[in-house]
């Protein structure tokens, strides 16, 4: 039974029903609807904060793969190469997001950060105008809320902290909900041109034309409405099936493995709810699923027995049939145990999926549950809200920890230094257009870090303090505990008064400095025998064939040089 559908009119002589007092129950609404307002913007905040404080450089290997295809030398873009795949995705509109960063903002990671925040907050809005008119203020506010909190949730803090992973995937998802949309309204010949801005962005858009069909049969629209988006359906999932590369995707199994792929699927589906245990996102993913198939069954059943449109429903049972299809398409494309927990669900950037998912549960839910009432269904909703997004904590935390080390990156293509950009997985072949486009790390906004000194400053390296070597006692103590060689990864530790380093600086044979690093990295990416304090760990890097004198950190603007380790100098 649909809770939402249009009313049938009353009969003329149909007795007034009873209404509460007037006044207190707008009060009630409106306090109900400013905390449900303020509720659903404190996801969207947080997403921002972290948008906003990324790296300004982008650190991922997909970034400078496309920008090295996309540019030649002098920066100038090649058309032809923006149609060719990438992770044998259709990837147009993100490359020429990832060049026009580079040419008119700088290379600056955060400008497209922002903007995966921005277009998921525009899901959220497309979502929220899918609510029927005839549903009660709160109830939508609620809902609305919830979408927030669920697709802006804490377990995608990877795509708010590095904006190529954002502009992947984001776009794709943001038209294919606005094609749902603009369908759920009617709008078929609309949705069908976002389907071509999604089918454009990405792969996760290849779907969208069987699930706008689903939307025109279960709305009952003439049959040009269903058979046209069908037909093209096939058309591009043929097309991209003829021609994509013929190569696995980096790290994906090309195994049979049905139960490996099922466990994949159902983990993306239930990802919201586990941040590192696949068991568990496997079990949610299972029971979301199966929520789904229950309440979508009553729509579907009306209109296979009765014919009967189900206009209401017909956006929700689509936004739940394109999760689905997303889970199974990440199953069969990039299964594999070589990531984190062993699931490809349970990465960061896929939890749109089990986001999607769980909003069309809550809807359907809200529309063809009428027992339940309004209090009970917020209540369910600010749960969900709350748990998902607390778990997700755990996840956000590891994103950061293995992203950290990445912020190498800028210094490494500043000084040129192709052994380390090979194991950071940066495309070295992109500096050239970088640097003719002026992009960060090639502008004048480079900056070491230090308050002062950059590349080329000499510093009076031997009036400087010598830290205590880490094998004695007390809060200042550090050492360097690899060999100083340019183009390597140079790595330790240093402590002042307990504190971290605020940035630490490679010289020259001549005090010049040559080189420079990043601070406060996880104590576990030091490559050291005696354990350093949590957080004081950093990496540098100096340019190839260059003679490295010695280590200096910075704390509070005074200077100390680290020792290097007694088994590097013994």
């Amino acid at each position: 039974m649909n809770n939402y559908a249009p009313a049938r009119p009353t009969t003329p002589n149909a007795p007034p029903r009873e209404t509460a007092s007037g006044a207190p129950r707008l009060l009630r609404t409106r306090a109900a609807l400013i905390s449900m307002g303020l509720f659903a913007g404190v996801p969207f905040v947080l997403a921002l904060l972290t948008a906003v404080r990324a790296p300004k450089t982008h650190v991922l290997l997909d970034y400078w793969h496309v920008l090295a295809k996309i540019t030649d030398d002098n920066g100038d873009l090649l058309l032809r190469q923006i149609f060719t795949y990438h992770l044998d995705q259709p990837f147009v509109l993100p490359s020429l997001l990832f060049w026009a960063d580079t040419a008119w903002f700088g290379g600056d990671n955060r400008i497209l950060t922002v903007l995966a925040v921005l277009l998921t907050a525009g899901i959220v809005a497309l979502l929220g105008s899918m609510l029927p008119k005839s549903m009660p203020a709160v109830t939508k506010a609620a809902l609305t809320a919830g979408f927030s909190w669920l697709l802006l949730t804490s377990h995608a803090t990877e795509l708010w902290l590095q904006g190529t992973n954002g502009i992947s995937w984001v776009p794709a998802v943001f038209f294919c909900v606005l094609a749902i949309a603009c369908a759920h309204h009617g709008r078929t010949w609309t949705a069908c041109l976002a389907a071509v801005f999604g089918c454009l962005s990405f792969g996760a858009a290849l779907p969208i034309w069987f699930v706008l069909a689903l939307i025109a049969w279960l709305r009952k629209d003439p049959r040009s409405r269903v058979m046209v988006p069908a037909g093209a359906g096939i058309v591009v999932v043929t097309a991209w099936f003829l021609t994509r590369p013929s190569s696995p995707q980096s790290l994906a199994s090309s195994a049979f493995d049905p139960d490996g792929r099922m466990a994949v699927a159902a983990a993306a589906l239930g990802g919201l709810w586990s941040a590192e245990v696949a068991t568990v996102a496997i079990i949610a993913g299972g029971i979301t699923l199966g929520a789904l198939a229950l309440v979508a069954a009553g729509p579907v059943h009306d209109r296979v027995t009765h014919a009967r449109p189900s206009a209401v429903n017909a956006g929700w049972v689509a936004l739940a049939a394109y999760a689905t299809m997303l889970a199974a398409m990440l199953a069969m494309g990039r299964t594999t145990d070589q990531v984190p927990g062993g699931n490809v669900g349970l990465i960061s950037r896929y939890v749109v999926i089990g986001a999607l998912a769980t909003s069309a549960l809550l809807v359907l839910l809200a529309l063809n549950r009428p027992q339940w009432s309004q209090r009970s269904l917020v209540a369910i909703v600010v749960a969900v809200a709350l748990t998902t997004h607390a778990i997700g904590g755990a996840k956000a935390n590891r994103v950061r920890h293995d992203y950290a080390p990445l912020n190498l990156a800028a210094i490494a293509l500043r000084v040129d230094a192709p052994a380390v950009l090979d194991a950071l997985h940066i495309q070295r072949a992109a500096a050239p257009a970088a640097r003719a486009l002026g992009a960060y790390p090639f502008n004048d906004a480079f900056t070491l870090g230090c308050g002062g000194p950059e590349l080329g400053t000499r510093l009076p390296v031997p009036t400087l303090p010598l830290l205590p070597r880490a094998t004695q006692t007390g809060d200042t103590r550090g050492e360097t505990s690899t060999p100083l060689t340019g183009d390597t990864l140079i790595t330790g530790w240093a402590a002042i008064n307990g504190t971290r380093p605020d940035c630490v600086l490679l010289v020259d044979q001549n005090d010049i400095v040559i080189g420079g690093g990043i601070t406060g990295l996880p104590s576990t990416t030091a490559k050291t025998k005696n354990p350093p304090p949590e957080g004081t760990t950093w990496h540098a890097v100096a340019p190839p064939n260059t003679t490295i004198g010695s280590v200096i950190v910075t704390h509070q603007g005074r200077f100390y040089r680290v020792p290097q380790a007694e088994t590097e100098i013994g």
